[in-house]
């Protein structure tokens, strides 16, 4: 049974063996953005005595960039902030995606899909709901079965349609985020019946994230703001496939001058680290966008006494 309100208590803590992650997207190099998500979560892993993975989300292969996962490791190496363990790939793990998908549909919580975003759009429209510029749109339920427990799916084709996850009814979701406080969300009145598996193949982060996260262990995730509304779909994933919750902390974003995030979609500059001179400073460009201060700003400090200094100034002011 699943349940429709979530108020888990925390599965892990140090303790038990702090495992924390950065999961960047190989579609260009890292920004200030991105620094900034890379620096916090390798600071808590540290502070806390863990261990820090890095994994790459080359899950939608069309977006991806030749060569940015090469760059991505040697940028964050140029920072001194290395990983604990094997590089793990996305794209190289489809078979554990497909297993979770199986069992999910093994449960009778899939149906296909064949809607389009326009016919999303569409169908909104006609009732009246206007989604704003940025906001992801409500799946209206279009495709969903009148009962989807009486008519299973029998096996999961590979025709041209998507594969949604049934939402029970009051699907509300809440959970802490260490640095946010307490959060919630209907995840029928906020996002609808969401997609696994897409109609071009390809596995979503939702899925993938969750297996993801929970096949490597992961007890601590750190990442930015921006992804925080997905939170409450991937614990309720973790609920329904039976997973540990890990704790969640979600950064501040870094803006450009029009107060949109930096992204690489709107061209935001690579972080320069040529040389320690020069990543040294993107580092503290970033500790000072987490509000970490009285941190060393000589010459003569190395990258190993700044990250050392910036450890001990983690979450304690």
């Amino acid at each position: 049974m699943i349940l429709a309100v979530s108020k888990l208590k925390n599965p892990s803590s140090p303790a038990d063996g702090y495992r924390g992650r950065f999961a960047p997207s190989p579609t260009g190099p890292l920004h200030a953005g991105s620094l900034v998500a890379a620096l916090g979560s390798w600071l808590d892993a540290r502070k806390n005595g863990g261990k820090w993975l890095l994994r790459i989300e080359d899950l939608d292969t069309p977006r991806c960039v030749a060569g940015a996962t090469q760059q991505i490791q040697y940028q964050l190496l140029a920072c001194g902030l290395s990983w604990d363990e094997e590089v793990i790939h996305q794209s190289q793990r489809q078979d554990a995606y497909k297993r979770a998908l199986e069992r999910l549909n093994g449960l009778q919580y899939l149906y296909p899909c064949i809607c389009s975003r326009q016919m999303i759009a569409n169908t909104l429209i006609s009732q009246g709901i206007q989604t704003p510029r940025n906001q992801e749109m409500v799946y209206p339920g279009t495709c969903r079965p009148a009962s989807i427990r009486s008519n299973p799916v029998e096996t999961l084709g590979e025709l041209q349609q998507a594969w949604r996850i049934a939402l029970p009814q009051n699907c509300h979701i809440e959970f802490e985020d260490s640095a946010l406080g307490p959060q919630s969300q209907n995840l029928n009145k906020e996002v609808g019946d969401f997609v696994l598996r897409r109609s071009d193949g390809l596995f979503t982060y939702q899925l993938a994230v969750v297996v993801d996260d929970a096949e490597q262990n992961i007890t601590h995730i750190v990442r930015g703001k921006d992804l925080l509304s997905n939170t409450a779909r991937q614990i309720y994933l973790q609920e329904v496939l039976g997973y540990q919750r890990p704790d969640y902390l979600h950064l501040p974003l870094v803006l450009d001058e029009h107060g949109e995030k930096l992204s690489k979609q709107t061209l935001a500059t690579q972080i320069n680290t040529q040389d320690e001179k020069h990543a040294l400073l993107e580092l503290r460009k970033a500790a000072n966008h987490l509000g970490l201060s009285h941190l060393p700003d000589g010459e003569n400090v190395t990258i190993a006494e700044w990250l050392l200094a910036a450890t001990h100034a983690w979450r304690s002011e």
